[in-house]
């Protein structure tokens, strides 16, 4: 059996992914070969051979969801879909549902309704007592035009006779011929079966078949798929989310003009899936919006319901017809493929996957509605699919990005205003450079704020997180920070205590250094943003440092560049422990102390640990923080030692936990800590949004990272990181992506 559970998809290459499916079961070698070779397409020639009038083949995009868990069983669920977030926020939707037991789904026998339609009757109740009594008659004839379908189990299995009344009173007969299609969609063998009786059943009916095809409203084959989350699942707010998601449901059920755009969500999953797996997905939304109807007003397909002990309970019953054979299906190769990845055996199977699906994109739908808004969670990818239609070029798009969304004006003339910016910005670098460097950025696993009393801190490397390179330039000095928006002269002249931020840091470089005469430009490449908690401006200080000596052949080593760093982190920062720069210059998981003869402990990892970590979009200030509860500890010393002791004590038992690769332990720890930190009165609104969206998701731990205020969180996620990364993204956090934490290693340079 697979697990559908994959940490780190989101954050994989396409060739990754496919070889993470292939590694797992979920697809064969020959279809991941076919994948990565563009191969697995339906080809012009066979798209001839399918319609008329063929002049190409279009793509969509394929993608695959993970996490979920249907009646105990795992799936990998193919969509294609062109619309931003569907597959994110669904994959989101199934791990609170997985966490909370998975889906569980029901359904009928695979019936399909074919119709007969008699109008003209000189005698309506005498035509429908003989069309009755002749049923065993009608069926064996129906039977005898698709053997090959009775031989597989199925058939037509019974009739049903409704009575009709056209607008201007007239009368007519509906014949409805229930055939058993097992696993095939059966539109071809339900309309050979009725044009091939329907001259008997005139005759028997005494009129004229004036209508004989298959019925699209399959509400002989009904599917069911329920989910119950214990209301500590929805989050710190749960009680909240639950009932502002029952609401939502009840005003869909009652408002048509709601639940037309409610429904349309549903359907935003299960056309998906149906497209992906070659099924008929007109069909699909044709039945369910008509059951919709079914009483004369148009309503919710869902019912969410608070249960007696507050659980949220959610059901969604709709007709739904799949295939898994059939010709169409075998035509083409992208819908082969589909069914491959979805791994349904049968019809019914493959029936109860859509549907489990289509409450999952309801519950995030109505999730993201009652808490940050559909916008928030579409604005990061929808500006992503902008930049992309813009050819704004792969090494510019996350800086595009993030201008677009800060601007607000997320439009193609934007991205390639920006782009054109951020290209222009980049030329006037000539020739080659004089020197490199590069820095880590630093997690802070557990420890901090404890750290700069003394305390243990167990810190793991951002691996080049920020990168410098110095070229010459005889206008003058420059620094130039793109990725920060950022670009300035240095002015030697101006008092260091007037200036700020990175600027600051360079003056104090170049100062210590000797190098104030020298006229260069220092371009640098940012990985993470700048006062997010991530050691940004150590980083940056170690990168510069590193890229001069380089490129002046100063002959330092590791320890003069810490010492340093050290210096500019402590005009940053005020009172810094050591810490940040002491990563930033060795690249090294470690465990770290201020003071002492083990100040630095570094620690071997038999692997890495699986982490996530986003960014709030709001920016701490290290100094202030800092300052903050260095004032609260000088009023009640007593409590805040006692809070840096149990902190250290954390960070300790932490590291062997993480050395020992007990991911369980060591999430939980990171749950006591970040409670200790909000005790230190560090943590945000926003951080805690964060934490618990994590947690939710499947997170073992999840904290703030760094002096607090604002800035990052890392979340602990085994086996389910993708699913941690797709739902903080969602919720509109900016996803660190591109760095592997390491527990050994050189400091880059």
């Amino acid at each position: 059996m697979i697990d559908s559970r994959i940490s780190g998809f989101y954050r994989m290459t396409v060739d990754e992914r496919l070889d993470e499916l292939l590694t797992r079961g979920v697809i064969d070698a020959e279809t991941a070969k076919r994948l990565k070779n563009s191969k697995g397409l339906l080809s012009p020639d066979v798209a001839d051979r399918m319609v008329e009038n063929v002049i190409g083949v279009f793509g969509l995009p394929l993608a695959v969801a993970p996490n979920f868990l249907v009646n105990g069983k795992d799936y990998v669920v193919p969509m294609v879909t062109e619309e931003p977030s569907v597959v994110a926020a669904v994959s989101a939707a199934a791990i609170v549902v997985r966490n909370s037991g998975g889906f569980t789904t029901t359904s009928t026998e695979p019936v399909t309704i074919g119709q007969i339609h008699l109008y003209g009757l000189a005698d309506e109740q005498a035509a429908i007592t003989r069309l009755a009594a002749a049923e065993a008659e009608l069926l064996a004839q129906a039977n005898e035009l698709q053997p090959g379908l009775v031989a597989r189990g199925g058939g037509a299995i019974g009739l049903e006779i409704r009575r009709l009344q056209l607008a201007d009173g007239r009368n007519t007969l509906a014949l409805h011929l229930l055939v058993d299609t097992r696993d095939a969609m059966g539109a071809n063998l339900v309309n050979t079966m009725c044009e091939g009786i329907a001259s008997r059943v005139a005759e028997l009916g005494g009129g004229k078949a004036v209508l004989k095809i298959l019925s699209n409203l399959a509400d002989r084959s009904m599917i069911s798929a329920s989910a119950r989350i214990p209301v500590d699942r929805l989050g710190a707010d749960g009680a909240r989310l639950r009932d502002a998601i029952v609401l939502a449901n009840e005003i869909a059920l009652v408002d048509p003009y709601r639940a037309t755009t409610h429904n349309k969500g549903i359907m935003n999953g299960m056309d998906a899936v149906a497209i992906a797996t070659g099924n008929d997905w007109r069909a699909l939304e044709a039945g369910a919006h008509a059951y919709a109807a079914r009483d004369g007003a148009y309503r919710s397909l869902t019912n969410w319901s608070a249960s007696g002990n507050g659980d949220l309970l959610g059901v969604l019953r709709l007709p739904v017809r799949m295939g898994v054979v059939g010709g169409a299906l075998k035509a083409n190769p992208a819908a082969v493929i589909g069914l491959c990845i979805a791994g349904a055996r049968s019809s019914q199977e493959l029936g109860e996957l859509v549907t489990a699906v289509g409450l999952a994109q309801n519950f995030a739908a109505l999730r993201a509605l009652a808490t940050t808004g559909i916008q928030r969670g579409h604005m990061r990818l929808h500006a992503r699919s902008v930049a992309m239609s813009a050819g704004v070029p792969r090494r510019l798009q996350d800086r595009v990005v993030r201008s677009m969304i800060e601007s607000g004006d997320i439009k193609d003339r934007k991205a390639k205003q920006l782009a054109a910016e951020f290209e222009s910005s980049n030329r006037g670098i000539a020739g080659k450079p004089l020197g490199h460097g590069s820095a880590s950025g630093k997690i802070i696993l557990l420890g901090e704020h404890a750290v700069v009393y003394g305390r243990p801190a167990l810190a793991l490397p951002l691996p080049e997180a920020i990168s410098a390179a110095v070229y010459d330039n005889v206008a003058g000095t420059r620094l130039k920070i793109p990725d920060w928006n950022f670009e300035q002269e240095v002015l030697h002249d101006l008092p260091q205590d007037a200036a700020e931020g990175a600027m600051a840091l360079l003056q104090i470089i170049l100062r210590r250094l000797g190098l104030e005469s020298r006229k260069f430009l220092i371009d640098v490449q940012a990985r993470i943003p700048p006062a997010a908690g991530l050691g940004s401006s150590a980083a940056l200080a170690v990168a510069m440092i590193r890229a001069l000596d380089n490129a002046y052949s100063l002959g330092m080593n590791d320890q003069a560049v810490n010492e340093l760093a050290f210096e500019c982190e402590t005009f940053a920062h005020g009172t810094p422990s050591g810490i940040d720069n002491t990563v930033a210059v060795f690249g090294k998981t470690m465990v770290f102390r201020k003071k002492g003869p083990k100040r630095i402990s570094e620690l071997a990892l038999r692997r890495l640990p699986p982490l996530v970590v986003a960014w709030s979009g709001t920016r701490g200030n290290t100094r202030e923080q800092v300052e903050a509860v260095r004032h609260r500890w000088l009023q009640d010393k007593a409590t805040y030692e006692r809070i840096f002791d149990e902190i250290g004590h954390v960070s300790v038992e932490g590291a062997g936990a993480l050395a020992k690769g007990d991911y369980a332990r060591l999430g939980s720890l990171m749950n006591i800590a970040h409670g200790l930190l909000n005790a230190l009165q560090v943590s945000t609104p926003l951080i805690e949004e964060m934490v618990d969206i994590a947690r939710s998701s499947g997170a073992a731990g999840a904290k703030l990272t760094g002096a607090g205020g604002g800035g990052s969180i890392v979340a602990l996620c085994p086996g389910n990181s993708g699913a941690v990364s797709r739902a903080l993204a969602a919720a509109g956090f900016e996803v660190i992506s591109g760095f592997a934490t390491t527990g050994a290693g050189d400091g880059q340079r």
